[in-house]
């Protein structure tokens, strides 16, 4: 069936060095998470150098976005067919040459091809680089991988302001790509040297038409997504939706004929999977919402500044990590389902509580509260990324990765429409210009009540449910009564 699938012998030596591959991964990550929120920071002075209005210069944001969602469900399929190590390093090679491009754009159009180069290498990076974890391994070690994994990824967006600020300020914009340079080059070397080679199952020719199906729907519903976030939009953002929904449509029935479709639905049948998918898609409601409206919230309704309120906005960030020391400790003691409804709980009302926030309220309070949301959120989402392969066959994995990080990247920018969209319906409902405090409040209650919704689907994991993986002792499932079988 494959040239080189799996061997049996793969998994022991990458037993010993789980962290060092957790990290090598994490590396990407970072990188792309430093990048993203560094960019956002200097928009104004690169709309300046370009002679463009900096509201124009959102486009260098979103183009990346769209290259994210026309690529990512190709991704499983070209690491099956080339390989985890040579798509994972090829990818870091691209993501560094669009960064040097655009380093060196002269004008906001060449800027925007560079960020959709950057985007290919993007796209592949994030889930080809779970399926290196993934396939490396031992299912064991997986919770505490997992954790190693986000933690370089959630200093990104801690640096990123403040590192935009000091190259802005002290250098020039430029050195906001140039830095992934380095960083770039160490991940590509650390790749050829621990990572081995392996490939999945030919499954059939490749899904051209589903590929430009598939691009298209994903495509306009994340440019939908995010345009709805922005004032004067609407009109716009319900034509792209719209176009995103009648591809996506046609795409479906597409995958139904294929044989090895780009994006593989067979996999909502696995259990575990399809209640991960669909949990954490719920939860991603939320937890896409918050940095939309928590910032904006900050500085229009308290009246503090962009840095005031960046400073506060990193609580959630600092808990994040911070969970990480524990979770495989309440996994081994509690198990998924257990853990995920409680925390899944503690996590979403608390968030809930912004709908009060007030600026007579001590800052040291909101910081605290906001750290622990952190705290709780971090850990479902490792949970929902782990326990989401606990029946997923190992030639099913390339497909699976792609399938579920297209779903988390569209579900995370649909929690920025909600948000946004439940601030303007309050605001008209309100008759209000601008968007008051009563308004975010309504905004932060419609989020959390859709995330809510997840405590019905963690429900239905069952106590025995990620065992292995966690550690967690229970009554042993019998063998094959989740699995389907590979189209």
């Amino acid at each position: 069936m494959s040239d080189q699938t799996y061997p049996s012998t793969a998994v022991q030596p990458a037993a010993r060095n789980f962290r060092t591959i957790a990290l090598i991964v994490a590396s990407a990550m970072f990188m792309e998470q430093l990048d993203a929120t560094v960019l956002a920071t200097a928009l104004p002075t690169m709309a300046r150098d370009f002679g463009v209005t900096p509201p124009s210069m959102s486009i260098a944001l979103t183009s990346y976005l769209l290259s994210l969602a026309i690529f990512i469900p190709a991704s499983g399929t070209m690491a099956d067919r080339f390989g985890t190590r040579t798509v994972f390093r090829s990818a870091i090679a691209v993501f560094v040459i669009g960064s040097i491009m655009c380093a060196q754009a002269p004008n906001l159009t060449f800027l925007v091809a560079s960020r959709l180069i950057q985007g290919l290498g993007g796209a592949m990076m994030l889930p080809v680089g779970r399926l290196v974890l993934m396939r490396s391994v031992p299912r064991k070690d997986m919770v505490a991988a997992m954790s190693w994994l986000l933690v370089p990824a959630l200093i990104g967006p801690i640096l990123g302001p403040p590192v935009g600020g000091m190259f802005v300020t002290y250098l020039d914009w430029r050195w906001i790509f140039y830095i992934n340079v380095p960083i770039g080059i160490v991940g590509f070397l650390l790749v050829t040297i621990f990572i081995d080679e392996a490939k999945g199952p030919h499954r059939g020719p490749f899904d051209l038409v589903g590929f430009i199906l598939s691009g298209i729907s994903l495509g306009s519903l994340l440019f939908g997504f995010e345009t709805s976030s922005r004032s004067g939009e609407g009109a716009r953002a319900i034509f792209l939706i719209a176009i995103g929904l009648i591809f996506g449509i046609a795409y479906l029935r597409h995958a139904r004929k294929h044989p090895s479709p780009i994006m593989d639905f067979s996999l909502m049948r696995v259990r575990t999977f399809r209640t991960s998918v669909i949990a954490g898609s719920l939860t991603r409601i939320s937890q896409g919402a918050q940095p939309f409206l928590i910032p904006l919230m900050l500085q229009l309704g308290f009246g503090l500044s962009a840095a005031a309120a960046g400073r506060i906005a990193i609580a959630t960030a600092l808990g994040s990590m911070t969970m990480k020391a524990i979770q495989s400790k309440i996994l081994r003691r509690f198990g998924f389902r257990t853990s995920l409804i409680v925390f899944g709980v503690i996590g979403t009302l608390g968030y809930g509580t912004c709908a009060i926030f007030r600026p007579d309220w001590p800052m040291w309070l909101i910081f605290v509260i906001l750290y622990f949301c952190g705290f709780f959120m971090s850990f479902q989402f490792t949970c929902y990324n782990t326990i989401a392969y606990d029946e997923i066959e190992r030639e099913r994995m390339s497909t699976a990765t792609s399938f579920y990080t297209t779903f988390q990247q569209l579900m995370l920018s649909l929690g920025i429409c909600v948000g946004a969209l439940a601030l303007h319906a309050s605001m008209y409902a309100s008759e209000h210009d601008h968007a008051t405090l009563e308004d975010f409040s309504a905004a932060f209650i419609v989020v959390t009540l859709i995330s809510l919704f997840a405590t019905i689907w963690n429900a239905r994991f069952l106590k025995t449910d990620g065992a292995e993986i966690s550690g967690h002792k229970g009554k042993p499932r019998e063998a094959g009564m989740e699995h389907i079988r590979p189209r």
